[in-house]
């Protein structure tokens, strides 16, 4: 399981608008020189992120990329399903059966569940973490992220 670069630099490129004050936004060259990656990378990311609702953009001289609602109302796990997806999916299943049609595992398939509970994790952390909390400085989100497993392993041994 990884973080690809879409989902990555995509994140990075959000915090960088939502971390502007400037009302007209930021433009994609002003990003690219800004986070270090190509202006066709991310004219790409960009175009995703807005068309996922995240980001909306104004054209012409003062026209610029700013963020489509406030950061705390801006969920991580909304921000990187828009950019990639989930770690797993169900229909994982399907597509990955070997040589056969049906996976030989379809009826009882302890992968299955290790991926379902690692999904159920992940989607609680980044459900409830908002780019408002990223734009908070790494000891913060460290502080946010131990109070969120303290609740999750808490809740487990309940």
């Amino acid at each position: 399981m990884k973080i690809s670069a879409q989902e990555e630099y995509g994140l990075r490129c959000l915090l960088r608008i939502g971390s502007t004050e400037l009302p007209e936004g930021l433009t994609i060259p002003d990003i690219s020189r800004l986070e270090g990656l190509s202006p066709a990378n991310v004219a790409k990311l960009l175009r995703i992120l807005r068309l996922g609702g995240l980001i909306e953009s104004a054209r012409g001289r003062s026209g610029g990329y700013r963020l489509a609602k406030p950061p705390d109302q801006i969920v991580i796990g909304e921000v990187l399903a828009v950019l990639g997806g989930r770690i797993y999916n169900p229909a994982f299943c399907d597509s990955h059966t070997g040589m056969n049609s049906v996976c030989n595992h379809i009826i009882d398939c302890s992968m299955r569940s290790l991926w379902r509970a690692v999904q159920t994790a992940v989607d609680v952390v980044l459900g409830r973490i908002t780019l408002k909390d990223m734009l908070g400085n790494e000891k913060v989100v460290t502080e946010l992220v131990a109070a969120l497993n303290k609740d999750i392993v808490e809740n487990q041994l309940a």
